[in-house]
């Protein structure tokens, strides 16, 4: 009896053996899991399992973009180089044609904040906590950044004006935009370029000033405007806000005095007869769903993204 039982305890003692070798070989180690080693669960196409705190993003990229004629727009092609060459030689935009078009900077934000597979661009000076900004080349989107050089991604302010002359009311506007008060107003989300000195206010002056343009720059444009009036009581500002492209047209056309324009300003603008002076300097900031687990980009990926017949269409593309 003895011998039999001592049997049955090392037969017993033999299959639990084995049994704990089967799980240690065949099934997925927590601590494996956790540290994404090759037993780390995944789906047919290989990603983390959803609920990972290192999970990839899936599926298609919804692309979203500015309007035509936004000076957002316009810097953020010039600056990743989403462009491609026409007939003439001269390089034009070339954002995917099936990209989600939104009008407004607010919109913009809206479009990315409520939908998980989005990806856009706004000013720096308009990011919210309603999304998440990129890390580009893996530098921060920070005015600190580019003031240092590190973060390339960054274009001017500019007001457009007749280059025959202004108004004694419109001078006296742009004079306090470029004093130290406007200055010191500007440097409140934005980088002053220097002023030129304390704001004088010229008391002949008077009237109203019509000011169009960029839905970037009409943020600050808005507070300079509070500024200059509780000083000066003169000269009245009213500002209407649509994009670049519109603000330029305006000025050459005679119906503003001033545009905003949130991009450089082009070679044939200045043809038509105007002149642009830099305000300040403004970032362009990469802007995903603040649920996408994606926190850096290359500019080259940037650029394959929104580019029209782009190679990464999928997030899953970015790996």
């Amino acid at each position: 009896m003895k011998k039999l039982l001592a049997f049955i305890m090392v037969f017993a003692l033999m299959f639990a053996v084995a049994a704990c070798e089967t799980e240690t070989s065949g099934g997925v180690d927590s601590t494996t899991a956790a540290n994404g080693g090759e037993g780390t669960p995944s789906g047919e196409d290989g990603n983390t399992d959803e609920n990972s705190t290192d999970e990839q993003l899936t599926g298609p990229i919804a692309v979203v973009t500015r309007e035509d004629g936004s000076g957002t727009r316009g810097a953020f092609v010039e600056l990743f180089d989403v462009r491609i060459e026409n007939a003439e030689g001269k390089k034009v935009d070339d954002i995917r044609a099936d990209a989600n078009v939104q009008n407004s900077t607010g919109q913009v934000l809206s479009a990315v904040s409520g939908n998980k597979q989005a990806i856009s661009y706004v000013s720096l000076g308009s990011l919210d906590d309603t999304v998440k900004a990129l890390t580009i080349n893996g530098v921060q989107a920070t005015f600190d950044n580019i003031k240092n050089d590190e973060y390339e991604v960054y274009r001017p302010f500019n007001i457009v004006t007749d280059a025959d002359g202004v108004s004694d009311a419109t001078q006296e506007c742009i004079n306090f935009i470029m004093s130290d008060e406007g200055q010191e107003v500007i440097s409140d989300g934005f980088i002053s370029e220097g002023s030129e000195g304390p704001y004088e206010m010229d008391t002949d002056a008077s009237g109203v000033v019509k000011v169009e343009g960029s839905s970037s720059i009409s943020p600050i444009m808005t507070k300079l405007k509070e500024a200059f009036e509780a000083v000066n009581g003169n000269v009245t500002i009213e500002i209407q806000t649509n994009d670049s492209g519109t603000g330029v047209s305006a000025t050459i056309a005679g119906t503003a005095d001033i545009g905003m324009v949130s991009r450089d300003v082009k070679e044939e603008e200045l043809d038509e007869g105007i002149e642009n002076t830099v305000i300040c300097l403004d970032g362009i900031a990469v802007i995903v769903n603040k649920d996408n687990p994606l926190n850096d980009a290359t500019i080259e990926q940037i650029r394959a993204i929104f580019q029209d017949g782009g190679d990464i269409e999928k997030w899953e593309d970015l790996s």
